[in-house]
């Protein structure tokens, strides 16, 4: 089996590029001949394409991105959000609702050996 140096790759690699851009090349010009054809065909303008088209066409299209961002930004407003329960408390007074990712200390409490319902808080009678 022969065995291929980095150099030899890298080169093979750097010939694989320059004939990827010549293609790409070609290929654009192609399709910029394709697209001038059809714009003659149909005799369309700049300005129909979305293209150059001066300051009002720029302020046109600006204004009308403006209103969309605006138009999605338009929504109710979400409920506001409860306070929640405490359901666990160390005797550092740290608290957890039970809901969402297990706190550090609460991890750390059943590691050193209390068991979730040795933190629970204890309904006041």
């Amino acid at each position: 089996m022969s065995e291929t140096s980095l150099a030899k790759i890298q080169a093979q690699i750097e010939k694989l590029q320059k004939k990827a851009e010549a293609i790409r090349a070609r290929e654009v010009k192609e399709v910029i001949a394709k697209i001038k054809v059809a714009i003659d065909h149909y005799g369309l303008t700049a300005a129909e394409l979305g293209l150059g088209g001066g300051r009002k066409a720029k302020a046109e299209r600006a204004s009308k991105v403006t209103q969309a961002r605006v138009a999605k930004k338009v929504h109710k407003a979400a409920p506001p959000k409860r306070a929640s329960t405490i359901k666990y408390r160390d005797d550092a007074g740290h608290t957890w609702t039970g809901h969402g990712k297990r706190p550090g200390w609460f991890k750390d409490a059943i590691e050193g050996g209390k068991k979730a319902e040795d933190l629970l808080v204890r309904p006041q009678q």
